[in-house]
């Protein structure tokens, strides 16, 4: 078995930051200057990969990994500040405070932009737009109405909607399209834009030589469209509530166990046309991204099931996943898949050895390497040359942090097998980070700012004080990226361009 990553991005050795673009300031989206920054500080960094969480539209927690759609993007991310040089937005317009009136200038751009008034910008016209809607109406024309009637329902989700509308009786949902066409025309515009900025922010990166990295989770979230359009693929009793639920047994994320609350597949229904959903989903986030990390890899191996009428984690079980055979589907249809596994938390051996089967490159996290035991994969002498290495990750604290956390004798390990004495935390991790004979290296850029927990991205199990955290262009080192680059260069991870 073969797949993409037989030639390739896992030859060179490189080093890649993790932030995701929520994190760069900037009241009116940060698809524009801001991004650009970023991409030049990292290739002023001699950093090559910038990788991402997931970027579509989320809920009010915030999390991006229960969106709205596996296939949009998340319309806060639009840069309103580059709808001035096309003639869609005035500046008098942007002095409004943009929080309240963001959807209003979205609206006010997208009528312009409809009469034909967009201009300066390739592609950003009607026949743009049309190439757009056309290259996308699998997800696209599903997302634009599930938007639309949660801003009228105002209701927390597709379930609670009126029985006609959640079941998707067709002359319900025509009536509303006839009723609403300037929220519809709205919300795809949107789309439209999204796509455009972040096109030529993935354009700019190329041509500093700084690869796009994204995230898919491996689950898709009960309040979305994608289930609302798609019962038939989920595990979904009558009127759609979920009969089973995604989450996973205690792991050293949680002694508890998680309940992540996501509908789980029917994989046998989905096997019967080849896995067309995911073969979509897949594809859309490649017109986005030059490599794509699965998140929750094992699940497809198999995955932790719990009753929806018992849904403490610790009442779920494991049931068998579609393994070679999704897999083998996946690079039938697109041979150059550049697919990263994450393989953290309950591993078995049977997961490894699906990864392996499709030479995929897993993760190591220098954080998890302390447990004491040598045989531990985590820790440096036991990495592989194909598997990326991380200081840690969204979901740990920073590494400075979690030193300061660590009790006396795990800290002594830690320094014993690092030949360190402690201090410049959090750089003595990075540096070994990029000693490893792991291919890519990456770093959240929390620890190359040296902050500690306050900086802190996620705390799994938890559900509030996630996903706030914002960069300051204040760095505390002056000549941080000088500082960074003579590492990057000093550890062999500057690839040719």
């Amino acid at each position: 078995m073969t797949s993409a990553n037989d030639k390739d991005l896992f030859s060179a050795r490189r080093a890649g930051v993790l932030l995701h673009p929520t994190c760069l300031p900037g009241s009116l989206g940060v698809l524009g200057a801001g991004a650009r920054r970023f991409v030049d500080f990292l290739a002023d960094s001699g950093i090559t990969i910038w990788q991402t969480l997931p970027i579509g539209p989320t809920h009010q927690d915030l999390s991006p990994y229960q969106s709205l759609s596996a296939h949009a993007g998340n319309q806060d991310f639009i840069d309103l500040a580059e709808l001035l040089q096309t003639g869609l937005l005035a500046d008098a317009e942007l002095a409004q405070p943009i929080a309240e009136s963001r959807q209003q200038l979205l609206a006010i751009a997208a009528q312009r932009f409809y009469e034909g008034h967009a201009t300066g910008r390739k592609g950003l016209d009607l026949a743009g737009f049309e190439a757009f809607r056309a290259r996308n109406d699998y997800w696209l024309d599903d997302f634009c109405l599930f938007c639309a009637i949660r801003e009228v329902q105002e209701s927390p989700g597709w379930l609670q909607w009126p029985e006609h509308l959640r079941d998707r009786e067709p002359a319900a949902l025509q009536a509303f399209v006839d009723q609403n066409q300037a929220r519809l025309a709205r919300i795809r515009f949107e789309q439209f834009l999204f796509n455009h900025q972040w096109q030529a922010l993935r354009d700019y990166a190329r041509s500093r030589n700084v690869l796009l990295f994204g995230d898919i989770p491996i689950f898709v979230a009960q309040d979305s469209a994608d289930v609302w359009a798609n019962r038939q693929f989920f595990k979904l009793d009558a009127r759609g509530e979920p009969t089973v639920v995604a989450g996973v047994p205690p792991d050293y994320f949680s002694e508890e166990g998680q309940h992540w609350g996501n509908p789980l597949y029917n994989w046998q229904i989905m096997a019967e046309d080849g896995y067309q959903w995911w073969l979509q989903r897949l594809e859309s986030q490649r017109h986005l991204f030059d490599l794509i990390r699965i998140d929750h890899f094992r699940g497809l191996q198999a995955y932790w099931e719990i009753p929806a009428e018992a849904p403490q984690p610790r009442n779920g079980y494991w049931v068998p996943g579609p393994s070679d055979h999704f897999l083998q589907a996946c690079f039938d249809r697109f041979p150059d898949l550049p697919l990263v596994a994450e393989n953290l938390g309950i591993i078995s051996d049977d997961v490894e050895e699906l990864r392996h089967r499709f030479r995929l490159p897993g993760m190591t996290v220098m954080q998890f390497g302390f447990d004491g035991s040598p045989n531990n994969p985590h820790l440096l002498h036991n990495h592989q040359p194909r598997d990326l290495v991380y200081t840690g990750t969204h979901d740990n604290d920073t590494t400075l942090g979690w030193y300061r956390s660590l009790d006396d004798r795990t800290r002594h390990y830690v320094n014993d097998y690092l030949a360190i004495s402690g201090d410049g935390m959090p750089w003595p991790v990075i540096e070994a980070a990029f000693r490893s004979v792991c291919s890519v290296a990456v770093v959240p850029m929390q620890d190359f700012l040296g902050l500690g927990t306050e900086a802190r991205f996620n705390t799994p199990g938890t559900i509030t004080n996630n996903w706030t955290w914002q960069l300051d262009w204040n760095f505390p080192e002056k000549d941080l990226s000088k500082i960074i680059a003579e590492s990057v260069k000093r550890h062999g991870r500057l690839p040719p361009v």
